[in-house]
């Protein structure tokens, strides 16, 4: 069963359908990654801003049931699913700019969401993906000096997130920084990562 969260006390309110948005149509020679870091309304914000990326949508991964819902995901994490342009931004730098956007020695979630949906993960589809997200994570130990708990995962089938869910601090910006400054999400990372 799902953690409590400040993200569902703040979603609660909202009588939006909950109908599965449509993928978005990847724009020839892009290219995808798929991580999990938490909310996925913060991942799914905080890396719409790295130059390079395309689109950003949010979902469920790494879990066995199929169809997951936001109410019914148990096993899978909450992900996003990342469009780039690898002629302006590699694979690695992108998971870098993953890794400076969560608390990657957190086991257990991020901030204010706690437990196994919020877990976070790089999910690598090739050889040279897992190789290059192993090398990421192993420099962020060194800079952090301490373990790094995000996990390095195979690739795992990507579910679409429901639509109310989709660009949820575009459409809901007063409910998104209601939701960030209650969890405490800056603050918090700005301390991980406060002078590295």
């Amino acid at each position: 069963m799902k953690t409590h969260t400040l993200a569902a006390m703040v979603l609660a309110p909202l009588a939006l359908a909950s109908a599965s948005a449509a993928p978005a149509q990847a724009p020839a020679g892009s290219a995808t990654a798929v991580f999990a870091g938490g909310c996925f309304w913060s991942v799914e914000h905080e890396l719409e801003q790295i130059p390079g990326v395309v689109d950003v949508v949010v979902g469920y991964a790494g879990g066995a049931r199929a169809n997951p819902t936001y109410r019914n995901h148990d096993g899978h994490l909450e992900a996003v699913r990342v469009t780039y342009d690898p002629a302006r931004l590699s694979y690695e730098q992108l998971t870098s700019g993953f890794f400076r956007r969560i608390d990657p020695t957190d086991p257990d979630g991020q901030i204010c969401d706690q437990g196994p949906s919020y877990r976070t993960a790089v999910f690598y589809a090739t050889g040279a993906e897992r190789d290059a997200a192993q090398k990421v994570k192993a420099q962020v130990a060194k800079a952090l000096g301490e373990p790094v708990a995000t996990e390095i995962r195979p690739a795992a089938r990507f579910w679409m997130g429901e639509a109310y869910h989709q660009d949820f601090a575009e459409k809901n910006p007063a409910r998104y920084q209601a939701y960030k400054v209650g969890c405490g999400r800056e603050r918090a990372l700005k301390a991980v990562w406060a002078g590295r």
